[in-house]
């Protein structure tokens, strides 16, 4: 998603400053072992968008712990805020959405599986690239999505102008063609490293053997997927 400014998920972040005057009480959800509080400070948002993010998140959160990270946290903050200008950001399992991205895409729903697979991320001091951590959370909205379609939200072509450090679907994108037509679950393995802080830059040659520039020449030459 271009414009988007978002947090990753650090221990110890702190988002933006919550406007309190209009929040409404922390609504509190719980199924299946997994807790999530929605606050609001948009009286002016439609009420059936909370019921929607609410809805993808416990479709999909548990699904994206149980592929990725089996011991993400069991409770995770919403926080529609209306000081926020970007579309959403994440840190310390706290998701802060802006209220008129969903006003103007009401179909975006999908923006919780992106920002719900960083809470599953983890990485905290990440030692990889910021691009690879957005590549794989759209890998993710893109594998577990619910509602994508409806959204207009799709990986993009290929196009010989792009790089794997472009981020988000560009890099989603490569990613789906290494599962397919160099390594099944490298993906997983990436996000693991991340999280332990044990990926280098050797590491697409160690799961490969090839480099990563070279596994991005193959897939400019042929990027079908």
């Amino acid at each position: 998603m271009k414009n988007v400014t978002r947090i990753l998920s650090v221990a110890g972040v702190s988002l933006l400053g919550f406007n309190h005057a209009n929040a409404q009480e922390p609504n509190k959800y719980e199924r299946k072992g997994y807790t999530l509080t929605y606050t609001s400070n948009d009286p002016t948002l439609d009420p059936g968008i909370e019921r929607r993010l609410v809805e993808t998140f416990f479709n999909v959160y548990p699904k994206l712990a149980k592929e990725y990270n089996k011991a993400a946290s069991k409770t995770v903050a919403f926080v529609v805020d209306t000081a926020y200008k970007g579309v959403a950001a994440t840190g310390d399992g706290r998701i802060v959405y802006n209220p008129d991205w969903f006003k103007k895409h009401p179909e975006d729903i999908d923006v919780v599986t992106h920002e719900g697979m960083h809470v599953v991320q983890d990485y905290k001091h990440s030692v990889g690239p910021g691009w690879l951590t957005e590549g794989i959370a759209d890998y993710a909205r893109n594998q577990f999505g619910v509602n994508n379609a409806a959204a207009k939200w799709a990986l993009p072509d290929f196009k010989p102008t792009q790089n794997y450090t472009n981020s988000y679907r560009v890099t989603a994108r490569f990613l789906v063609w290494l599962e397919k037509k160099q390594k099944k679950g490298i993906v997983k393995e990436l996000d693991k490293q991340l999280r332990d802080h044990t990926y280098t830059a050797d590491t697409w040659k160690k799961q490969t053997g090839k480099t990563l520039d070279e596994l991005w020449k193959l897939y400019s030459e042929s990027p079908a997927i």
